[in-house]
């Protein structure tokens, strides 16, 4: 493992002075750390607090007293008494030196450069460059790379060969992608063979990169970084609940970055939470209320729209029932959005309302199912059995965390159907095909038992890998058993999480769920789940409703009824779809434009169970509506009572009176992991359904560069091989 250059709380403090000031530090500390401690900025290139030590690019070489020659600030480690200084004439003039040489073959292109404004180097030239160069030779030119559609390396001229994204790929990502070939001026940044670049967290290359050598191809040449408005927002893909940084120009979303927090994506965020904006402003965005007239589709306006749709399900009520409605929503959806539609549906009589749309199993509600631990801790475990999850590809950043993990020594294990690849050190891989990991759980659950000496409640026959992952599990003290995508989607979800609780008890371990999207917890935590005597998301998918209410998804590719949703849809009476895109147009009678998470406020609830509310970033496209607009003014046309929210935060404090802005975390009481379910260990019928990394909603499926990535073609390979 590379040296990150970060002492720990083993460390002593021990006392320096920094530029005449007297600073306590770690024992094991670079001058850098100390730096940063004193807030003393240093300038640097290849430092980065996230990466191992390079010590390549020497720019920040300080002055150090008893020192022959100026040292690299973020290489040297500080010593009792060490007195450091960064301004003194020998510090400063080493750094215009280095900055000098950095220079001599940088083209000079700033005018046309997309990271212009925004450059490490361009900032530091001011104040270390020279105003004229000593150098009279041509300059170098490095041959344009083409690494796939998220990652443009056309002017590699510019590389100054800090190799932060060669450290990023192999420390962060997992994958060493990118390497440096040839030596001194020959010296190149490049790919092994002309192979692309496919990790999904390779945009954050683009962010580290101090100079104009990588850049975002979808955004390049679209603005300038002094046009741009810097506005918050919370990603709505996986259950991260990843910060964001959107950049807006002209009401347009241009560009995606992180906003740093530690706590939940440090300062990294995936692939698709970053390039799925395309889809924001696709051809495939619905702009205005439609109406199907005699086959076809017809623009309307917003009261023409409701009152057909008010219309139609009082007629369907009366005629058929209150239990002949329902509603399919979205956990991608906001927690205001999915409380009003459930409050919806409660109010016309229905107890119809579910967001488990990909779900197997439908198990009594017994409590707000969630990680189980905090997102930061997955960083410090010494241990982890992951069950059913192609953990890479469906949590990105919660794969960054324990490959961090691994790296520092945690035993990873897991239960899957092939063997992982995900980018760290798997050290116990038990194959099973998915009807048998009920089985293969408590195969391991007997091992453990026989381990201490007490009865399992299971009966199995553990081999080997089961008995390897017993022997790590009992081992070690920061422990936790996780159930993915497709653990929770399975046929057998409820007895994998009584196998895993009984695990989790006799280990000492966290057991929870990794959560499939932004709002599973919200969904739960809104009540978007059948009442007394209501149907469920497969019941309602089979044709069992004559008006049923699509929040912002698309049933074909969104629920385990697959393609056969369209078909048994088509049968309902009236299909009403509330989304930001022309979705659903074969079998639905009015499409109802929806802002994305862009255009609306709105909560999201992440998988440890932090509650992050956002503000729209720009305004509605055309006559998109927040969604949960829609859904009051629809309530006030049917009479419901109660429907009289003026805000998103009023409605965020009618569910759960949390306050209307900043980041809350549940309590314990509130969510829960505990089962009283019976377990059973019989083979399950059908495969859990699990979506693709960039197939997991709306937004992705439509950005278009994330759908050029050999991820998305290799999953849609695979639909159609299975179709």
């Amino acid at each position: 493992m590379p040296f990150l250059g970060r002492p720990d709380e083993r460390h002593k403090m021990i006392e320096i002075e920094l530029d005449g000031k007297k600073i306590d530090v770690l024992e094991g500390s670079m001058i850098m750390h100390a730096a940063d401690k004193a807030g003393t900025y240093i300038p640097h290139f290849c430092y980065h607090k996230k990466l191992s030590i390079a010590a390549s690019c020497r720019m920040c070489l300080v002055d150090v007293e008893k020192m022959p020659k100026p040292m690299p600030a973020c290489a040297t480690t500080v010593a009792p008494g060490m007195v450091v200084r960064t301004r003194s004439d020998k510090a400063v003039s080493a750094q215009k030196s280095v900055m000098e040489f950095l220079l001599i073959n940088h083209p000079l292109d700033c005018p046309i450069c997309d990271q212009g404004g925004e450059c490490q180097l361009q900032d530091l030239a001011v104040g270390y460059g020279a105003s004229s160069s000593r150098y009279q030779e041509e300059k170098r030119v490095v041959a344009v790379k083409d690494v796939g559609p998220l990652i443009s390396m056309q002017e590699m001229s510019r590389c100054i060969q800090c190799t932060r994204c060669v450290r990023f790929g192999q420390e962060i990502a997992g994958v060493m992608e990118l390497g440096m070939t040839h030596r001194g001026e020959h010296a190149e940044i490049e790919t092994f063979v002309g192979q692309s670049v496919d990790s999904e967290l390779s945009g954050n290359m683009i962010d580290i990169c101090p100079v104009g050598a990588l850049t975002s191809k979808p955004f390049r040449y679209s603005a300038r970084t002094w046009e741009l408005s810097r506005r918050k927002s919370i990603s709505p893909h996986d259950s991260t609940g990843a910060n964001l940084i959107v950049q807006v120009k002209n009401n347009s979303v241009m560009r995606v970055v992180p906003q740093e927090n530690e706590a939940v994506n440090e300062c990294w965020i995936a692939d698709r939470d970053r390039f799925s904006y395309e889809a924001l402003n696709s051809a495939e965005r619905l702009t205005s209320p439609m109406l199907k007239q005699g086959g076809a589709w017809i623009s309307v306006d917003w009261q023409t729209a409701l009152d057909y749709v008010a219309k139609g399900m009082k007629e369907i009520r009366r005629d058929h029932g209150a239990s002949s409605i329902g509603a399919l929503v979205s956990p991608h959806s906001t927690l205001e959005e999915l409380f009003l539609a459930g409050s919806l549906m409660n109010g016309l009589g229905s107890q119809n309302v579910d967001y488990r749309l990909r779900n197997a199993e439908f198990a009594a509600v017994e409590g707000i199912r969630y990680l189980g631990t905090s997102i930061a801790s997955l960083s410090g475990l010494q241990r982890v059995l992951v069950v059913g999850s192609n953990l890479r590809k469906d949590h990105p950043l919660f794969a960054q965390r324990i490959r961090q993990a691994a790296r520092a020594g945690c035993v990873v294990s897991t239960i899957a159907t092939e063997t992982p690849d995900w980018a760290m050190l798997v050290a116990n891989t038990l194959i099973s095909d998915a009807a048998d990991w009920a089985q293969a759980l408590a195969d391991v659950a007997v091992a453990i038992g026989a381990e201490k000496g007490v009865a399992a409640p299971v009966q199995g026959n553990p081999g080997e890998t089961a008995k390897a992952i017993a022997r790590a599990l009992l081992g070690g003290e920061r422990k936790a058993v996780l159930l993915g995508n497709a653990a929770a989607h399975h046929a057998r979800a409820s007895s994998l999480l009584a196998v895993a609780n009984w695990i989790a008890e006799q280990t000492g371990a966290t057991v929870g769920y990794l959560g499939q999207s932004a709002n599973t917890v919200g969904a739960q935590l809104a009540g978007a789940l059948p009442g007394a005597g209501g149907m469920n998301a497969a019941q309602m998918l089979g044709g069992a409703l004559k008006a049923v209410l699509l929040l912002n998804n698309e049933p074909e590719f969104d629920s385990a009824a697959g393609a056969a949703a369209a078909a048994s849809l088509s049968k309902a009476e009236m299909v009403v779809t509330l989304s930001p895109f022309k979705a659903n147009m074969a079998f639905s009678d009015v499409l109802l434009p929806i802002a994305p998470f862009t255009e609306t406020s709105g909560t999201f609830v992440n998988a440890e169970g932090r509650v992050q509310s956002f503000h729209a970033v720009v305004k509605p496209l055309g006559e998109t509506r927040p969604a949960w607009k829609v859904l009051r003014v629809l309530a006030n046309l049917l009479e419901v009572p109660g429907f009289d929210f003026e805000s998103s935060q009023e409605v965020l404090a009618k569910v759960c009176g949390l306050p209307a802005q900043g980041q809350t975390q549940l309590s314990d009481q509130v969510l829960g992991n505990a089962t009283r379910a019976a377990i059973d260990l019989r083979p399950a019928v059908g495969s859990p359904v699990v979506a693709g990394i960039y197939a997991l909603d709306g937004l992705l499926r439509r950005s278009t560069s994330l759908q050029l990535t050999a991820d998305a073609k290799r999953s849609n390979a695979a639909q159609e091989v299975t179709a």
